[in-house]
């Protein structure tokens, strides 16, 4: 079967409220917002070439401005709210912004695929090593109904 230009919805419970922070030893996540502007675009655009290696799609070629940035934020809090994907911004608990995380639908980020279909959400993070998305995907999957690490590609 062909499965271009589908995506896979989350398979979260009715009434189910995402949580807005994460917390895990120093790690805080928080759901972005235009609150995160500021961080978010120096993150994005001392990152332009990780991206470039690693996220490739829409994602920015080259630095951002804050107007431009302003837009993806909203777009982000609005997904949140209506439970189509959730995108929280990482940070120290000393308040130095980490990078964010991103738990999309299988099919959003990447082509969906019957090997991807057994999958409930693709997760990837821009900015932070692999010892904070250990601890944070610790903490999102015991929150989170219905997912546990078998069920989530970590890219």
């Amino acid at each position: 079967m062909n499965y271009q230009g589908l995506v896979k919805s989350l398979d979260l419970p009715a009434g189910w409220v995402p949580p807005t922070e994460l917390a895990y030893d120093d790690i805080r996540a928080r759901a972005i917002s235009r609150a995160d502007l500021d961080h978010d675009v120096r993150g994005i655009n001392a990152s332009v070439d990780l991206i470039q290696r690693t996220r490739g799609g829409g994602w920015p070629t080259g630095p951002v401005s804050a107007d431009f940035n302003y837009v993806d934020l909203v777009w982000h809090e609005l997904e949140f709210r209506e439970g189509y994907s959730f995108t929280y911004a990482v940070y120290h608990s000393h308040g130095q912004y980490l990078g964010c995380c991103y738990l999309y639908p299988m099919g959003r980020r990447t082509p969906l695929t019957e090997e991807l279909l057994k999958y409930d959400v693709d997760v990837s993070w821009v900015g932070y090593s692999r010892r904070l998305r250990a601890r944070l995907l610790h903490e999102a999957v015991r929150r989170t109904p219905a997912l546990d690490q078998r069920s989530i590609p970590v890219h």
